[in-house]
């Protein structure tokens, strides 16, 4: 998708697109996602750990998949996949275009080149989510809000660029 049309897509919580008006909820959702970042790394540290876990368990050749493409080095990997997805997560309120700029560029290289088809992806990138989300406690509902309009914001923009593979 060009950077016109992903331009063009409007994305509930996106930043990219409030008015001068919105900048008290735009700092305010930023502050609750960057809230519950700050409390899962508080509580787990590098998350990076749980969200394999995570993955594996719901994909029991993931693993082999993975140390077959990291070719040695498997933590390395397992630690950029997690890093870039995390990037992508607290990208997505401000700067969607520049996260679907990534999809464009990983997605179809990823899909031909290396066979891995997009939902595993997208299931990475909700395993993510999760794993900050489940860190977040009761009577937080706006921060869970925000976040869970993040993970559905950019699963869906992985699925429009599946679409186009």
């Amino acid at each position: 998708m060009a950077l016109a049309a992903a331009e063009s897509i409007w994305y509930p919580l996106s930043l990219e697109h409030t008015g001068p008006g919105e900048a008290v909820d735009r700092t305010r959702k930023l502050e609750l996602m960057n809230a519950a970042l700050e409390r899962c790394a508080e509580r787990l540290g590098d998350v990076t750990e749980p969200v394999m876990r995570r993955y594996y368990a719901l994909h029991p050749g993931g693993r082999a998949a993975f140390e077959r493409w990291a070719d040695g080095h498997l933590a390395q990997l397992e630690g950029s996949m997690v890093e870039n997805t995390l990037f992508c997560l607290m990208t997505w309120l401000e700067r969607p275009s520049e996260v679907q700029i990534i999809l464009e560029q990983s997605l179809p290289h990823h899909h031909h080149t290396l066979e891995i088809p997009p939902t595993l992806f997208s299931q990475f990138v909700e395993v993510t989510a999760d794993v900050v989300m489940e860190t977040i406690p009761p009577g937080h509902g706006e921060e869970r809000a925000v976040w869970a309009d993040i993970r559905a914001g950019l699963v869906e923009a992985m699925r429009r660029e599946a679409l186009a593979l």
